[in-house]
């Protein structure tokens, strides 16, 4: 009697067994409990929300709390409560069609105006990279006094190492970045601690604005939070990322990714918040708020809160540099590939992406000035990712079980409306001035 012998067969890769893992709780065939029932589902947010803690915020946030104390505490907690409505929407957009925010929009608008859509979000990609690129440069700089050019060098050999993760499935560099994360989170603890923020900051969550200035601050704060290039890429990375072929799946698969927002924007909303209030804290209460460049920021905190609260300042500045420009070139390539169908490997765009930076760094140009006003740019391209979203979501055509609420719209557009609003009234006011 001949012995059949077994093939060896490939192992599952993560990715696999975390699909399939996810698979068996959308169909309740799961033994999981808890937070482990939902971990297969976390990791999205995770990647979009560092991008609302990139180098911009840091630019923003301290500019912000320097100069007005705890004021714009409420416009970053309004910020954050919009930007978990606008990824919500975009991880969901994802889940219902299985397409991303750009390919449904080159799926369902004339060419001429996809056209326009691609190069106004080329060039929001562009002023996102600059951004993240020149915070971490700087960071390598503020850490080991090296000139911010070969900051630059290392800011880009890093950033290569964390896109080559992409190679090994979502899961790795989902891993990677919430780990840079965590590496934020930690050093706001310890500025928190050593800052000590007093109960005045409360009343920093009472809404109102003190001149043109603190409102070209709040415009760059919403810029630096609710990101315009975070928007296509969310609904990238679920579009497919678990299977969910009924429509109580799809609904159920929402229904954990919205858990996965909350819980991720939540964490970066309240890094953004300690930003503001430990810079309030340091700068704004011992009569330095005159600071608003990001070295003279590291500079004096030595002083003011000794040299473990300038190093952890530091650090979460390099971590949030190097893990938001590795997000800003993914959201890129989705940019150029969703709208025109053309892709480009990812070591190209992150050498094409980068020469804006160097040509900053090389012209001498002040980088924090640079970080707001690019924050500021980012801000007029919202409007261009949120109104197509909007009016996507709220179709049943296109989101079927998952189309928005009747008062998910209503907030939607007003988040739209308040945004719009804001910019055109930042740009009359300056150029009246």
């Amino acid at each position: 009697m001949s012995r059949v012998q077994a093939t060896p067969s490939t192992p599952p890769t993560l990715d696999e067994r975390m699909n399939t893992q996810a698979s068996a709780v959308l169909q309740g065939h799961s033994s999981r409990r808890g937070f482990a029932r939902i971990l297969p589902f976390l990791g999205p947010a995770f990647v979009a929300s560092v991008a609302y803690l990139d180098p911009g915020n840091f630019a923003t946030n301290i500019q912000g709390g320097a100069k007005f104390g705890y004021l714009l505490l409420w416009v970053i907690l309004a910020a954050n409560l919009m930007a978990m409505v606008v990824q919500n929407l975009s991880s969901k957009l994802g889940i219902a069609t299985g397409r991303n925010l750009p390919e449904t929009i080159r799926d369902r608008w004339p060419k001429p105006v996809v056209w326009l859509y691609w190069v106004q979000a080329e060039l929001v990609a562009m002023a996102t990279d600059l951004a993240e690129f020149l915070g971490a440069a700087l960071a390598f700089h503020l850490l080991f006094n090296i000139p911010l050019l070969w900051g630059a060098v290392l800011t880009a050999i890093v950033t290569f190492g964390v896109l080559a993760l992409q190679r090994r499935g979502f899961r790795p560099i989902e891993i990677a970045i919430s780990a840079f994360l965590g590496v934020i989170v930690l050093a706001y603890l310890v500025q928190i601690i050593l800052s000590r923020p007093g109960m005045d900051a409360l009343g920093g969550f009472i809404p109102k604005f003190q001149g043109t200035e603190s409102l070209y601050l709040a415009v760059g704060i919403i810029g630096a939070t609710v990101m315009p290039h975070v928007i296509y890429l969310h609904s990238a990375l679920t579009q497919g990322r678990v299977q969910a072929p009924s429509d109580a799946e799809k609904v159920r698969l929402a229904r954990f990714n919205r858990m996965d927002v909350i819980i991720a924007m939540s964490i970066a909303g309240l890094v953004n918040m300690a930003m503001l209030a430990s810079a309030a804290a340091a700068f704004h209460t011992s009569g330095k708020g005159d600071v608003a460049d990001l070295s003279v920021a590291y500079q004096t905190l030595t002083p003011l809160l000794g040299g473990g609260a300038a190093i952890a300042f530091a650090l979460a500045l390099l971590a949030s540099g190097l893990s938001s420009s590795a997000v800003g070139t993914m959201a890129g390539q989705v940019v150029m590939q969703g709208f025109v169908g053309f892709r480009i490997p990812l070591v190209l765009r992150r050498i094409l992406t980068m020469l804006p930076a160097f040509a900053v760094i090389i012209a001498g140009l002040d980088p924090t000035a640079t970080l707001v006003l690019s924050q500021v740019v980012l801000s007029f391209g919202i409007p261009f990712a949120l109104v197509p979203l909007l009016l996507f979501t709220a179709r049943r055509d296109i989101m079927g079980v998952l189309v928005n609420s009747r008062p998910i719209t209503v907030i939607g557009w007003g988040i739209a409306a308040l945004i719009i609003g804001l910019n055109v009234y930042l740009l009359s006011e300056t150029l009246l001035k």
